[in-house]
Formats: C-alpha cells, sequence, structure tokens
C-alpha cells in the first residue's frame, strides 16, 4: 500500500495507520492517515495526483473573500485581528537594517497588503490562480506563481502562514527558500501542532487535519528535526491563541453535521477552543505555533 513512500522526517519507509479522515470542506471523500513507525510522524496518503481541483470550491476560505457562515466570518474576523500582531511580530524578529518580506503562499493578499502599509517591501507567491488574482489587487504589486519566478535575492524576511503542510516536496521547498533568505534574515513558519487538546479531543473531526490539502502534520519535534536538517537556527515558538477557537469551532461542526449551524454547536466549539488555551499555558502544545529561526 505504501511502496515508494518516504518519511520526510527520518526517511524510514514503514508505516502504521492511524486515522481516517474525510474531506468536510471540498469532495467529501476519505483519507488515510499513516504514522511512521520509526519516528511517530503523520501524513496523509494517498497524496492526489489532481491535488489542485481540492482547493477549486468557495468552501476553501482562505483562497476566498467571500463570507458566507459563520466560521467563514470568524475567520476573517480573526484574520483581521492578526494582520497588525503578524506584522509587528516580524518587525520585532527583524535583525538586519532592510524591510524586504517574501511571504510564500500569500493567499489573497491581506498579510502583504498591510505589511506594504508598515514600511515593507514586499514581495508574494501563491499558485493558485484565483487569490494570486485577488493578491494583486489587494496589494497593487505583482505576484507571482512560483518561487522561480522570484529573482530578487536576500530576502531580511520569509513568512509562511499555514502553508508548509501543504507542500509536496518540503525538503526542497525549505532549501529553495533558504537560498532567497539573507544572511541573519528570518523565516516564520506557522503549522498546525497535531499534539495540542484540540487535536486530541477531536481526532478524525479536527478541522486541521484538512486532508488531502494538508500533507503533512508536525509536532514540534518534527520542526525541529526539519530545521536542523536545513541549517536553520531555532529562536522562538511562538502560539496562535486564536486559531484554537476557530478550528475547535470548525471541528465541532464536522463531529455535529447535522446540527452544525446551532448555537449550541458554536458554543461547545468555544469552549473547546478556550479549554485548548489553557492546556498548552501548562503544555505549551497551542492549536497552533509559529517556529521563528534564522539562518
Amino acid at each position: 500500500m505504501t511502496a515508494n513512500l518516504s518519511c520526510p522526517i527520518c526517511n524510514a519507509q514503514s508505516f502504521t495507520p492511524f486515522l481516517k479522515v474525510k474531506d468536510y470542506t471540498v469532495s467529501r471523500e476519505t483519507f488515510q492517515l499513516l504514522q511512521c513507525d520509526q519516528c511517530s510522524f503523520i501524513l496523509t496518503y494517498p497524496m492526489p495526483e489532481d491535488l489542485g481541483r481540492y482547493y477549486q470550491s468557495a468552501q476553501y476560505i482562505s483562497h476566498s473573500d467571500q463570507s458566507s457562515s459563520v466560521t467563514d466570518i470568524l475567520y476573517k474576523l480573526a484574520r483581521t485581528i492578526t494582520l497588525r500582531w503578524k506584522t509587528n511580530l516580524i518587525d520585532h524578529h527583524n535583525p538586519l537594517p532592510t524591510k524586504t518580506l517574501l511571504d510564500y503562499g500569500c493567499g489573497t493578499g491581506a498579510f502583504l497588503a498591510h505589511a506594504k502599509k508598515t514600511g515593507w517591501t514586499i514581495t508574494g507567491v501563491e499558485p493558485a490562480d484565483q487569490p494570486r488574482a485577488s493578491a494583486s489587487v489587494t496589494t497593487q504589486a505583482p505576484i507571482v506563481s512560483t518561487l522561480q519566478q522570484v529573482s530578487a535575492q536576500n530576502f531580511s524576511t520569509i513568512t509562511l502562514w499555514h502553508v508548509l503542510e501543504h507542500i509536496e516536496d518540503i525538503h526542497f521547498m525549505l532549501d529553495a527558500l533558504k537560498s532567497k533568505l539573507a544572511d541573519n534574515g528570518t523565516i516564520f513558519i506557522a503549522v498546525p501542532n497535531r499534539n495540542s487538546y484540540d487535536a486530541q479531543k477531536y481526532k478524525e473531526h479536527w478541522a486541521a487535519y484538512d486532508t488531502p490539502r494538508h500533507l503533512w502534520h508536525f509536532t514540534q519535534q518534527d520542526i525541529r528535526s526539519l530545521m536542523k536538517q536545513h541549517g536553520l537556527t531555532l529562536q522562538k515558538i511562538v502560539p496562535m491563541k486564536l486559531d484554537a477557537l476557530y478550528v475547535s469551532i470548525l471541528s465541532e461542526t464536522y463531529r455535529n453535521e447535522r446540527n452544525a449551524t446551532s448555537m449550541a454547536t458554536l458554543l461547545q466549539g468555544i469552549i473547546a477552543g478556550v479549554k485548548s488555551n489553557i492546556s498548552a499555558l501548562r503544555s505549551q502544545e497551542y492549536s497552533s505555533l509559529i517556529y521563528i529561526a534564522r539562518k
């Protein structure tokens, strides 16, 4: 079943079924999560050859500016609240005199547009056609579809906000991004954390598994290993606390599909998100984490 499949963390080729997870967003298909027998890393199997079609839906909110459901509205609200916070974060961790920013997987460009207003020279990469067109309008700057189209080198900061889990060849991408990073430049990688309270609570209904768009499902140890393999020095890990609320609410709608829009489902999701953040005060296993590393 898993011929020629290798773990991207330890290169082992032996896996055990972990969970079966439905694509609640686009296809309603079910995908298998496999766990590496050597290092316990978890990946989605199989990886669809036509992965792009699983993004082609108005329901895939990070590629759309539509807000139709309560969870869509909450996502947009959380994104708006975090724009200033993210920009302050990259400012605080930029030791270089220049403010040159590459945002890989920039979606509809909201973060880049805000960074531009605060003095950053921006470059965006977005593989998907529709959000890339939106990002060009939002940022009033050219947005390209591949990293190879980025001619500039030596960015002081590179960001991947919930992108690494979508990338098929993470080793190739990390090497390529590192080559674009200035000496002592900083890279920010935000990913869901499958060791979080909400991941443990919701299991196959955990929204951040998001199969098949999320190909890889990371723990802190997994990211630390990747950083070491690619010669990046981890500086700090920062929680994204609002993610626990959004992910828990969405997970609750998956678990209670018949009552997905009820106030009870919304409240249960909010309670779970709050519990996740409280649990993480001690464990540091927040629902989503930003890994800040330097070249």
